[in-house]
């Protein structure tokens, strides 16, 4: 025969200062596991969402990022003519080569300045990139110092503003417009011309990279094994979303630390959850012969106290959902170990994280309860009932 379940929730309920102190402890760990799933959720968001299923990146072979990698004008030249790339309207081979240097900026976070992307390209590679609009302003115009600031650099970069001027390389250059692109990574970065930007920072000899469309889905990997295997390019190419995706790995050194303060914070929780259950078990122990007296087998019992522990967690599991949902879609930036520079991206409590954080939880509702619902169902009746 099973105890109503009802039984516990009165429990809980008689016992609510002692609940809601170990079901706040429970939240917090939840919280903090919570944070950093959003953190790294929204990272991996930001470079996911980033790239064309038909472009192919080209980098110099054996480069893994842009900002270290040289691709000859030469090169570009002969990748122009490659089967398989896509043409625009007016004709002209949808490629475009680009620069990628990195510039200090002072942000709302660091007045001491912070590294942003500056991204040269000319205006096929916005053409390219239908998925970028502009928020104010209007796209620079070739050969002049003029930027376009995505929308997070922007918001994080008083200087990158709309009307500002920035001085880099070898003058000022003025903010004409401010982009947004979505999710994506390019919202963390600014765009300019870019023969302008390659001439500044002494990049005349070759581009960055090299982006390029594919005419469509089944041409993309024919026109990948044909530039790897141009003996002449001496590139590497792959899709340009799997190279964004590859940057992910910026989140994970945070994702370890912070999975490891949460193990660490879950072993105290149940430690906590286990005193609490180990507590009501001491006084409650007349209720537990009075129990066994009415019928009540050793599994019941067992299985009762587990249950009040479980239901104790998930009541701290929800009130750390609370406590985090404040945190979805707020902005913050992180540096990408690939570019060394800022990657502006929002936190993303999904509800998959929120399952997580209220499973996690009752894992450790279940660790901290089993032995003291083990030794609830133990308990001699004679025993238990001369208990004070």
């Amino acid at each position: 025969m099973a105890i109503p379940i009802a039984y516990n929730f009165r429990n809980l309920a008689v016992r609510k200062t002692t609940t809601l102190m170990t079901a706040l402890g429970i939240a917090l760990t939840v919280a903090v596991l919570l944070a950093i799933l959003a953190l790294v959720s929204g990272l991996r968001d930001a470079f996911r969402t980033t790239g064309n299923p038909l472009h192919v990146l080209a980098l110099r072979k054996g480069s893994n990022a842009e900002l270290i990698s040289a691709v000859t004008r030469a090169a570009y030249q002969d990748m122009k003519f490659k089967a398989g790339v896509a043409r625009a309207s007016n004709g002209d081979p949808m490629i475009s080569p680009e620069g990628i240097v990195v510039i200090n900026l002072p942000s709302v976070d660091n007045p001491e300045g912070s590294n942003v992307t500056l991204r040269g390209l000319t205006p096929i590679g916005i053409q390219m990139r239908d998925g970028i609009k502009l928020v104010s302003g209007r796209w620079f115009e070739p050969g002049k110092r003029e930027v376009v600031a995505g929308k997070s650099i922007a918001a994080r970069f008083p200087g990158a503003r709309m009307g500002q001027r920035i001085f880099f390389g070898r003058g000022e250059w003025e903010v004409v417009g401010v982009m947004d692109a979505g999710k994506s990574a390019h919202n963390s970065e600014m765009f300019a011309d870019l023969n302008l930007a390659a001439a500044d920072f002494g990049r005349t000899e070759g581009f960055s990279s090299v982006l390029m469309r594919a005419t469509d889905p089944v041409t993309v990997a024919a026109l990948i094994n044909d530039l790897n295997n141009d003996q002449r390019l001496t590139v590497s190419a792959q899709k340009e979303i799997d190279y964004y995706e590859s940057q992910t790995s910026s989140g994970l050194l945070i994702e370890y630390i912070g999975l490891f303060v949460s193990v660490i914070m879950a072993i105290g929780s149940g430690f906590a959850a286990a005193n609490t259950m180990y507590a009501a078990v001491a006084r409650r122990a007349r209720e537990i012969g009075t129990l066994r007296v009415l019928g009540f087998s050793r599994g019941s019992i067992l299985l009762s106290f587990l249950a009040e522990s479980l239901l104790l967690s998930v009541v701290g599991g929800i009130l750390g959902c609370i406590l985090i949902l404040p945190m979805n879609g707020v902005t913050t930036g992180i540096t990408n170990f690939t570019t060394f520079s800022e990657v502006a991206f929002n936190f993303r409590v999904t509800p998959l994280i929120m399952v997580t954080g209220v499973g996690f939880a009752m894992i450790l509702g279940a660790l901290g309860g089993f032995f003291p619902a083990r030794s609830a169902s133990n308990k001699q009746i004679l025993t238990a009932l001369r208990e004070i």
